[in-house]
């Protein structure tokens, strides 16, 4: 387990992936939660002209991926996702705001459940409600 906030790290960490790309940005990553945030340009649209589910995704799935990593039993090597499910409620358009809050649910052994929230912070509408499960890897 990390102690602390780790943002500043997984900001880093994340230039020239996905989430980098992206231009998300972190507030907290720490054991048990997380929150990021990205402003909506034209590089995270669908062609419909509202936000792409999977520029979505990718910050709840990011945050909670981020927080797990915090999060690690002594001794574990990393994770990987086993499952993931999310409900889309709403959407956001270029020069809004998406941001998320990623929380644990459950803190195994062997798998960790979190629980994530986007939320469209410029009309306040929840955007999606996120689950997933990780698989701790042990090094062999």
């Amino acid at each position: 387990m990390m102690e602390g906030n780790q943002a500043a790290a997984f900001a880093e960490r994340q230039k020239g992936t996905l989430p980098g790309n992206l231009a998300i940005e972190w507030e907290e990553v720490a054991n048990g939660a997380a929150r990021g945030r990205f402003s909506v340009t034209q590089g995270h649209m669908a062609p419909n002209g509202f936000v792409h589910a999977a520029s979505v995704i990718a910050l709840v799935d990011s945050a909670c991926g981020y927080a797990c990593a915090a999060s690690l039993p002594e001794g574990a090597g990393g994770f990987t996702t086993v499952e993931l499910k999310s409900n889309f409620l709403a959407t956001a358009k270029v020069g809004e705001v998406v941001a998320c809050r990623a929380w644990l649910v459950h803190g195994g052994r062997m798998t960790q459940v979190w629980d994530a929230e986007a939320v469209n912070e410029t009309t306040g509408r929840i955007m999606a409600v996120f689950r997933c499960t990780q698989m701790v890897l042990y090094p062999r």
